[in-house]
Formats: C-alpha cells, structure tokens, sequence
C-alpha cells in the first residue's frame, strides 16, 4: 500500500497556535510499566494499521528498550482514557511527539485540536531550552491529523514516498 509521510516541526514556541480548550480534557504522566500504556497504543492505532496494534510482546520489549528517555501520558475527558501521546527525547533538546492519537471512540468529538494543544504544550515544557518539536504522520492516518498539525503551527519539513506492509 503506498504511504506518504509527512514530517512537520514548530522551532520556538510561540508557534503554537492553540485550539479552544475543551473542559474535561487533561494530560496526565502515566508510568511506562502500566499495562494501560500498551492497551491504548494498541486501540489508538488499530484503525490505522499502526505496529502498536499487532506487538508481540517481544516486540513491545524492544520498542521500550529503543529510547529509554521516552515518556507516556494519557489524555483523558471527563475522566476516562481518550487518547494518549509519547515523546521521545532527542539530542540537541529536541522533543519528539513519536504518538498522538485519541481512542477510536473519541474522533470526530472535537477534541482534537485542544489535544494536540496540550500535547505541543506539554513538549515545550518536557526538558529545559527545548529547541524543536517534530512528528511524523502517515496518508494512512486519520485524514484530519495532517490538517490539525498545521492549524496548530506546525510546518511540513520532508516528505518520504513508500510502502507500508
């Protein structure tokens, strides 16, 4: 199946551009060893063909032990898990969003814009003198998440042309 993925990046703060916040919608640290971590990550990318859908647990062993300065938070509204985002910390104080993504249950609710805000918020604040936040999105994702990171200020950088499967 051909994919085009679509690397974007904000490199000062200021760049956000913050949706209305939603009431009920938080972002909350959830240790890396919580069996909820792998339960969201895989509902969250099942609809999209993700890896996380399908780990062994093998695989999910390897994927920890990849970046050991990855952390997990569970975006949640009105107190039940909505969603979850992970960011891995790279040299050069850069901040990547490896996962963003609400709960099937939870798309199309208007939620996501306001989860993205917290979720670039929460980036700039992860290390001291971050100086670039960046993720990647697949034509394979949800067709509105490409949109959302540019409403929010981010700016495409390179694409790559392939295949998935």
């Amino acid at each position: 199946m051909k994919e085009i993925v679509t690397f974007v990046e904000m490199t000062a703060r200021d760049q956000l551009v913050p949706a209305d916040p939603v009431p009920g919608l938080a972002l909350a640290q959830v240790d890396r060893d919580a069996p909820l971590v792998t339960e969201l990550l895989a509902r969250v990318g099942a609809p999209y063909g993700w890896p996380s859908a399908s780990r062994t647990p093998e695989q999910w062993d390897r994927w920890f032990a990849q970046c050991p300065n990855r952390t997990f938070w569970l975006l949640s509204f009105q107190d039940e898990p909505a969603g979850t985002v992970v960011y891995d910390l790279h040299p050069g104080n850069e901040v990547e969003i490896e996962i963003f993504g609400l709960l099937p249950e939870f798309v199309g609710k208007g939620l996501g814009g306001s989860a993205l805000t917290l979720a670039v918020e929460r980036a700039w604040e992860l290390i001291p003198e971050v100086s670039r936040v960046w993720l990647h999105t697949s034509s394979q994702d949800h067709p509105r998440a490409l949109p959302n990171y540019h409403r929010r200020g981010f700016r495409t950088y390179t694409t790559q042309e392939g295949e998935r499967g």
